[in-house]
């Protein structure tokens, strides 16, 4: 049994200002999707996205202590350097579907979080479940309490956890709203220069490939790399990737029978079928150009890469989930979308 904190009710809401919006809505329309894909090599997915920062045997940092949110066990930890990461531990399907997702999607162009596969991790101030003892002082308003009993002399080692380093930015939020739902993608403007149709279509046709359902806007971010205000260097990309392969997470099964096309005649995604009735995901048709370009980008991936991409993720049964994979390929390449008359590519 899970506990959790009561929701708060729409008159505790914060509401976002004028101001806020504004500024979020500039950002929005100006946002980036997509980059030039990387160059890989045999071995490139066996390559960990943080070496040099994070040592994949052992990793040592300091609690950062913070409000336990969501249900998957996970902390905030401070590095040697003072850099903040991310730690998810326990045996939670989420770090293997987490590690593979990000990597795939930095392969081929999409901005991700950089994620890297802990074989051990010594965490200074740590209690043996920090996420569930935070989240059971939070429900009985003993956070502070908690927080001066911790002692930070004493180390707790954690084993096979996943280290989160966010994409580089700020992020763009108002009071109210955390991220983007994918409902927003249509405010992306390229005359104002930010993504293409093209683009956006790409990145709508990954989340279905991923079978990104648990796309609420919190897990999706608005980042900016810029330094104007408003921002002029946005960028719109998934983020919480923890519950794809699914759904729910990691589930092979249903991962393959999820096909990618609603109607592939007319080139329609929809997650309609999935949790949550599609969350933020709105049915949508796509264009040539965006089915072109994910085709073009996952077709470029050899069998012995998305083999490694599983295993250096702990993926189990990985014929399985390859197979699944090319099928996948298979059912975007394969198909042609009809043109949409008035959009632009």
């Amino acid at each position: 049994m899970w506990l959790s904190f009561p929701k708060p009710s729409d008159a505790e809401r914060p509401v976002a200002s004028a101001a806020e919006r504004s500024a979020r809505e500039w950002a929005l329309r100006r946002a980036k999707v997509l980059f030039a894909p990387s160059t890989l090599g045999a071995d490139s997915f066996d390559r960990d996205p943080n070496a040099g920062t994070i040592d994949p045997h052992l990793t040592t940092c300091t609690i950062v202590p913070g409000e336990a949110t969501g249900t998957t066990p996970k902390f905030e930890c401070r590095l040697q350097n003072g850099e903040k990461i991310k730690v998810k531990y326990g045996w939670t399907r989420e770090i293997p579907a987490e590690i593979a997702a990000t990597r795939l999607l930095q392969a081929l162009g999409f901005p991700s979080d950089r994620m890297s596969r802990v074989a051990r991790l010594r965490c200074y101030g740590c209690v043996v479940s920090p996420f569930h003892f935070r989240l059971a002082a939070g429900t009985f308003g003993l956070e502070r309490t908690f927080e001066r009993h911790l002692d930070y002399s004493r180390a707790t080692e954690f084993s096979d956890v996943a280290v989160e380093r966010k994409f580089p930015g700020d992020a763009v939020e108002t009071s109210s709203d955390k991220g983007w739902g994918f409902h927003e993608l249509s405010k992306i403007d390229a005359a104002s220069g930010g993504a293409t149709r093209a683009e956006i279509d790409a990145l709508r046709l990954m989340a279905m490939f991923l079978a990104h359902w648990d796309n609420k806007a919190e897990n999706q971010r608005l980042v900016c790399q810029g330094s104007a205000v408003p921002c002029d260097g946005t960028i719109a990309m998934l983020h919480d990737l923890g519950s794809d392969f699914g759904p729910y997470k990691v589930n092979a099964k249903g991962w393959k029978n999820t096909p990618i096309w609603a109607d592939a005649r007319a080139c329609g995604l929809s997650m309609k079928g999935m949790p949550y009735d599609g969350a933020t995901f709105e049915d949508v048709r796509i264009s040539e150009a965006g089915r072109q370009l994910v085709a073009d980008r996952l077709g470029a991936l050899t069998t012995d890469q998305i083999f490694t991409l599983f295993r250096s993720a702990g993926f189990s049964d990985l014929d399985q989930w390859v197979s699944a994979f090319e099928d996948k390929v298979r059912q975007i390449a394969n198909n042609r979308c009809p043109s949409l008359s008035g959009v632009s590519s």
